[in-house]
């Protein structure tokens, strides 16, 4: 699995993978596409917010352009249907998800259940 941070955009939030955090972290990115152009498939993306609040939007919104795929993603939760990081769940982005809530977004339960989601609960 590759480790690279992937962005700080402004105010909207943070969306990293597991290293190079403290080397990139302050690194100033003219757009969310500039900002996510090194994320390659099978990156584990950590990405804030708690609920739908807080989350780095457009940097979600550059994830989905970019079509990369085979994600592990760590968050408080996965969205909801056409929103936040379920854009990128409907995309099919995703194949873990290790969160805390998982409730609210039917495209997740509907993957979990057919086997095309793994989900590690973390309450």
């Amino acid at each position: 699995m590759h480790s690279r941070l992937f962005a700080r955009h402004s105010n909207q939030g943070l969306l990293a993978s597991q290293t190079a955090l403290r080397h990139f972290s302050k690194k100033i990115f003219p757009s969310a596409q500039a900002a996510v152009a090194d994320i390659q498939n099978g990156d584990k993306l950590l990405v804030g917010g708690f609920g739908l609040c807080g989350i780095p939007e457009k940097l979600i919104g550059a994830m989905v352009e970019k079509g990369t795929t085979d994600h592990t993603v760590v968050s408080n939760n996965c969205g909801v249907d056409g929103f936040g990081l379920g854009l990128m769940l409907n995309n099919k982005q995703i194949t873990r998800m290790v969160s805390s809530y998982v409730g609210e977004n039917k495209e997740f339960e509907r993957q979990y259940l057919t086997g095309e989601l793994e989900v590690e609960l973390v309450p």
